[in-house]
Parts: structure tokens; C-alpha cells; sequence
């Protein structure tokens, strides 16, 4: 009961100004404003008549009754209109205000490397990042993402889209060499910022993830650090890769370290307003990821708002329509 009479309330019109019904009475008042004193009767002079020819207007009791009722309605509604009637609509929600963020993964050759763990089984490195950037991609709702893949050279799978769904499926069909076994992190970062240039500002992020040194390409990892920061990109690196050792029999077996250039992609990070990430296992990539989330949040929707519709229309169509007819009716009782 108590829901459908809040139901019912929402559904009645508020006013704006709602001071304004003080206007009802001035009609009544109006009759009691002291203006020339005026004969009982309404007379007409005729020249050279012996006396005034008194004209009586005669209205039946009913007719003038129902005229004065329709004036008294037509002022009623008048006051509706000027107090701004207004209705609520429906629950419109706020934008959440999103990033505009390039994932840039790395599919050179050493990407191969059976190193990881996910669910209890090795895995090779891109297996398991693209299931921790799969998990990451489901909790940045809101946010508009780019997918750029790189090896030997860098390409845009995906334009910045809200759509997630398709940036995971291109990452999900990415594999191994498909742009390359050489390592161009200078070209893909420069790749990254063209497609953030027009984005607005403070809202550009580049997330790069690699395994490896800068092999191949044409710019320099620091010269393309340079434009980013000129174009107000935050790039935020990843150094990915396990012990390097080999898997035999499903057992893995230790080695030396990979050949990360951590000094280059600190400095990349560093240069940018960005940070940098080493994981060496699935789980502190997991975690980095998650830092990642508390480090460019997705700012929650705020309440939802409803906008108040203007109704002064209906009821002053409808004084003016009474106003008509009490006019209309006076000129065909005249």
C-alpha cells in the first residue's frame, strides 16, 4: 500500500514557485478596490431625449452562474501555470568518468617461455597474462581500452572501445610471433600515444607489458618515453617473466635470469608519471594488476538524478480554453 501511494506522488506534479497560489484571492480583492463610484445602473445619454434612456442588461441567474464559474476556473488554472508546475522523469545516472587506456602486450618469441603457473598447470607467458589481463579488462567497466600487440613491430588490434568484450576476444586470438619474435617497445609506446593524442587530458594511460629488451623498431624506448610525456600519457610498465629455466616433464627445472631491461622500463614509467612492475610469477602479476585498479580507479557512478519536466503548458491551455468559453458563452447571452 505504502509503495503504490509513493508510486501515486511521484506521478503528481510539484510547482516551482509555489508562493505564487497567493495570486488566487485577487479577484475577490479586486472588489474591494475603491474605484469611481458608478450608478446602479448602467445609462446611455441620447442627445436631445427628454430624459436618460436606461438600458438594462439581463442575465438569467444560471447563465451568469456558469460564466462566472468557468472565469473562476480559467483564473484557477492561470495560477497553476504561473506557480510552474513541474514532474520528476525517469532516473537518468551519471557517466562514470572513465580512462581512455592502450594495453600494449608483448608477443615476441620468449613469450613461448612454459614458465608460469594457472590452476595448477605451466603455462607459457602469454597464457597466463592473458588470462590475468582478461580479469582485469572485466573489472574496468566504464573505461574506454585500446589493444595494441608488438613484436617486431607494433599493430592496433583494437581502437579505444568500450566494448571489452571485443578487446578480449583480439587478445585471446593473439599468439606468439604474430607481429614478430624481436621486442619493439619504443615503436608500440609511440603507436599507443598517436592512438591517445585526442583523448582528454588526464585521462591517457598506457598499461605495457614485456618479457624482454628493446630488439627491434625504429624510436628509441626513451625518445618514445619523451613524446608520451609530451602528449600527457602516464605509461605504467611491466617486466614479466619467470626464473628462465626449463619445464621437463611438467617439473620446472632452475635457470638464469631472462634479460629484462628493468633500467629502461623504470625509466619509461618514471619519465611519464607512471610506475614500474616486475613479476616474475601468475600471482605478483595478479597483484600488479590490482594496483593498477586502486592506482587509476574507475570513479564509481554517483546517485541517479531525475530531471524535472516543465507541465505549466496543460494548465494554461486549459485557463485560456475556460477564458473562451466564459467570453464565448457572454457573447451569445448578450
Amino acid at each position: 500500500m505504502q509503495a503504490w501511494l509513493d508510486a501515486l506522488l511521484a506521478t503528481l506534479p510539484g510547482f516551482a514557485w509555489p508562493w505564487l497560489w497567493l495570486l488566487l484571492p485577487v479577484p475577490v480583492l479586486m472588489r474591494w478596490w475603491p474605484l469611481r463610484e458608478q450608478a446602479d445602473t448602467p445609462a446611455l445619454r441620447v442627445p436631445y431625449a427628454p430624459s436618460r434612456l436606461q438600458l438594462q442588461h439581463v442575465d438569467g441567474k444560471g447563465s451568469a452562474w456558469l460564466r462566472g464559474l468557468l472565469l473562476w476556473l480559467a483564473w484557477f488554472f492561470l495560477c497553476a501555470a504561473i506557480a510552474r508546475p513541474q514532474q520528476l522523469g525517469e532516473p537518468v545516472e551519471p557517466p562514470r568518468q572513465a580512462r581512455q587506456m592502450m594495453l600494449a602486450v608483448d608477443l615476441s618469441g620468449s613469450m613461448s617461455e612454459p614458465d608460469m603457473q594457472l590452476g595448477g598447470q605451466i603455462v607459457d607467458r602469454l597464457t597466463a597474462a592473458k588470462a590475468v589481463l582478461a580479469d582485469f579488462l572485466e573489472r574496468r567497466e566504464g573505461d574506454r581500452i585500446g589493444l595494441v600487440v608488438f613484436g617486431q613491430q607494433a599493430y592496433a588490434l583494437t581502437p579505444l572501445t568500450a566494448d571489452r568484450a571485443t578487446v578480449r576476444e583480439q587478445l585471446r586470438d593473439s599468439v606468439v610471433g604474430l607481429a614478430g619474435r624481436e621486442t619493439a617497445l619504443g615503436d608500440a609506446i609511440a603507436l599507443s600515444v598517436k592512438r591517445l593524442r585526442d583523448q582528454p587530458q588526464g585521462q591517457r594511460v598506457l598499461i605495457m607489458l614485456t618479457d624482454g629488451v628493446n630488439t627491434a623498431g625504429v624510436l628509441d624506448p626513451l625518445k618514445a618515453a619523451e613524446l608520451a610525456k609530451t602528449e600527457g600519457v602516464r605509461v605504467y610498465t611491466v617486466a614479466f617473466g619467470g626464473s628462465g629455466g626449463v619445464s621437463l616433464f611438467g617439473v620446472q627445472l632452475p635457470g638464469g635470469e631472462d634479460p629484462v631491461d628493468e633500467q629502461t622500463l623504470r625509466g619509461i614509467a618514471e619519465q611519464t608519471g607512471g610506475r614500474f612492475f616486475r613479476a616474475r610469477d601468475t600471482d605478483e602479476l595478479v597483484g600488479i594488476y590490482a594496483e593498477l585498479d586502486r592506482l587509476e580507479p574507475v570513479r564509481s557512478e554517483g546517485p541517479a538524478v531525475r530531471p524535472r519536466i516543465e507541465r505549466y503548458a496543460w494548465p494554461l491551455a486549459v485557463a485560456l480554453l475556460l477564458g473562451v468559453l466564459a467570453l464565448a458563452w457572454r457573447g451569445v447571452r448578450a
